[in-house]
């Protein structure tokens, strides 16, 4: 074996950094995640946000864990995510299953942010989740639907806003979704509010149904007294 130059070093050691620094970037956003779901309350993150008003529409929204979910709550959730979606559901590759969808929504760390009207009626949802995806901390929305008398006021954009300001909060590093491609209402709507197609959507070049949308936040740079700094640890990856 010949001698190893100093560029093969240098090289070598430029992968070893390389390999700790993503170590360390995971074994920090797992830490992020954790913290975020052992959160109680989530309200006090965005407390500004959870009234909104448009007109003669008034809406005050809540947030809370599934498990604390009332039952009547989670049922119209349901319900409403059937007349919203079933039938786009049935027009591409995945087809409509409900039990699968119920358990999807029903996933013991699935976070609700409900929204009501003044007369105290449902009028919007989002399912989301705090989670590692693809290496990343991120604030997933599995859901946003909304009743049909709620719609183009505004409420959409507000909640999207308050799920972006709790991804900041929390250090995720952006808000992600998936979204239907046959569905362009919606994939307009989302990239009006700022979403841009995600490093890890599908390539264009393949068939597929879907695409993976995703807004940034600043969140390494984000001070929050609520959650603790994450601890000194490293993780190995396997075939690091």
């Amino acid at each position: 074996m010949g001698k190893k130059t100093v560029s093969s070093v240098n090289k070598s050691k430029e992968k070893r950094q390389a390999r700790k620094l993503e170590q360390r970037r995971i074994a920090d956003g797992m830490s992020y995640v954790t913290s975020a779901n052992k959160l109680k309350e989530l309200a006090p993150l965005c407390k500004e946000l959870l009234v909104y008003s448009n007109k003669d529409l008034e809406i005050d929204m809540y947030i809370q864990k599934v498990s604390e979910l009332d039952k009547k709550v989670l049922d119209w959730a349901i319900s409403l995510t059937e007349r919203n979606m079933k039938s786009l559901y049935e027009t591409c590759a995945w087809g409509w299953n409900k039990d699968d969808k119920v358990e999807q929504m029903m996933d013991d760390t699935a976070w609700y942010l409900i929204a009501k009207d003044k007369n105290n009626k449902l009028q919007a949802f989002s399912h989301f989740r705090f989670d590692m995806d693809f290496g990343d901390p991120v604030l997933y929305c599995y859901e946003l639907q909304i009743e049909a008398e709620g719609r183009r006021r505004g409420l959409g954009q507000r909640v999207l806003s308050v799920l972006e300001r709790l991804a900041q909060a929390t250090r995720m590093r952006c808000v992600r979704l998936t979204a239907l491609t046959h569905n362009p209402t919606a994939a307009a709507f989302f990239r009006a509010c700022g979403y841009s197609l995600d490093e890890t959507s599908p390539p264009k070049e393949e068939i597929s149904h879907y695409e993976i949308l995703s807004k940034a936040t600043e969140a390494t740079a984000m001070e929050d007294d609520t959650l603790p700094e994450p601890p000194n640890t490293r993780i190995e990856l396997a075939g690091a």
